[in-house]
């Protein structure tokens, strides 16, 4: 995988477990989607319990510099329409051109006709588009060493949506392959379907290309809201050959080393190691590529997404959801540290919003970062704040 870009290094952090939220809710509303409607229409989730007590001992890291400048929204979309939820983002192998998944204007491309898939110029102009009518919530993304995009669709469309637009159905679920151009070449899973690999997935989350061509996916998105097993407790990582013949999976859900509650982002260091942001239960866990566990870190909070550069191994690490009720002492914001030795080095605190982003508290941050070769840092808004923000060095 080739990833280009620039910067900076992190400490210790902390983990107390989050919340429940019946399945039928999830149904209707998958988490980002229950967040971005600021918990309208469906129950809200309970505090969760404490987990072990090795998370409740992290002090939270709340107090590093912040060497950055904030550009709020950045970037256009193709006729200039709006843009919508973005949690989908990526550097280009040029380490110039950025890469984001819009949801069609709202949360959602359900129904839609606009091409969600963007490539955007160092000015934020529209450069390529494409995915229209292939798509319901892209929420993960990948650009390989040949620069083809991967997209994580990570739903398929809820009743209300197929309702209102038949034709939403046989999409979702399922991991796309695009050309730079937007040709679709490989397709994982079954669209349209839910179930278990080798046929099918279950809320992909994200998607990354390994060093050997490897493909990497996490499920599932609606895991991280349950306390305790049920149906939906799923949380794996599979691994995929270039061709996409499935090779193997490991994993399940739980708050143990090598468990899952919502492996919501993934990244790979210079060593070849595999950062899994285990969103769910506060923490990243670090694998080899055959699924050992080598690491657990709580430093960088509860991250929504995670991006490594291999040149330097800074590691990024963005938490849109950390509040007083689900994840008491740290605060929303951008941690950037070092893949390296686990040091946060600096912190990007939460923008001011009327409605935060996430669970609650105070203030919105995106979900999806990544970074272009000047130290850029490129962040996809879900919530009261959508579209791209830009944090300059």
């Amino acid at each position: 995988m080739t990833k280009t870009c620039n910067r900076a290094p992190a400490s210790w952090a902390q983990f107390i477990l989050y919340a429940t939220l019946a399945c039928a809710v999830l149904t209707l509303i998958p988490g980002d989607a229950w967040a971005q409607r600021g918990g309208r229409g469906g129950a809200r989730p309970a505090r969760g319990a404490a987990g072990p007590p090795e998370h409740a001992s992290v002090e939270p890291v709340n107090d590093r510099p912040n060497p950055y400048t904030t550009v709020r929204d950045w970037g256009t979309l193709p006729d200039d329409r709006t843009w919508g939820s973005v949690s989908a983002v990526n550097i280009d192998i040029d380490g110039v051109h950025v890469w984001a998944g819009d949801r069609c204007g709202t949360n959602s491309c359900a129904g839609s006709d606009v091409d969600p898939i963007v490539k955007l110029d160092a000015n934020g102009n529209v450069v390529e588009s494409f995915g229209a009518g292939l798509i319901t919530w892209p929420h993960g993304m990948d650009v390989d060493s040949e620069g083809n995009v991967w997209i994580a669709d990570a739903r398929i469309a809820n009743a209300r949506e197929l309702e209102a637009s038949p034709g939403a159905a046989g999409k979702g679920n399922a991991v796309l392959k695009f050309s730079p151009t937007g040709e679709l070449l490989l397709t994982l899973g079954t669209p349209g379907e839910t179930g278990d690999p080798p046929t099918h997935f279950t809320e992909p989350n994200d998607v990354v290309v390994g060093p050997d061509g490897s493909i990497y996916v996490g499920e599932s998105h609606g895991a991280q809201f349950l306390d305790e097993p049920g149906p939906g407790a799923i949380g794996r990582i599979t691994k995929w050959a270039p061709d996409g013949s499935f090779i193997k999976s490991w994993g399940e859900w739980g708050y143990e080393d090598g468990q899952f509650r919502a492996p919501h982002s993934l990244d790979f260091d210079s060593q070849g190691r595999l950062f899994v942001a285990d969103r769910g239960n506060r923490r990243i866990q670090i694998f080899d590529q055959e699924g050992n566990h080598l690491d657990t870190w709580y430093q960088f909070s509860r991250i929504s997404g995670l991006f490594i550069d291999p040149t330097n191994d800074m590691l990024y690490a963005i938490d849109s959801e950390s509040d007083d009720n689900y994840n008491p002492g740290w605060r929303k914001g951008l941690r950037v540290g070092s893949a390296r030795t686990g040091e946060v080095m600096y912190f990007i605190p939460a923008h001011e919003s009327e409605r935060a982003s996430g669970m609650g508290g105070i203030g919105s941050m995106g979900e999806g970062v990544t970074v272009d070769a000047e130290g850029n840092v490129i962040a996809g808004e879900v919530g009261p704040i959508q579209g791209l923000t830009k944090f300059i060095p």
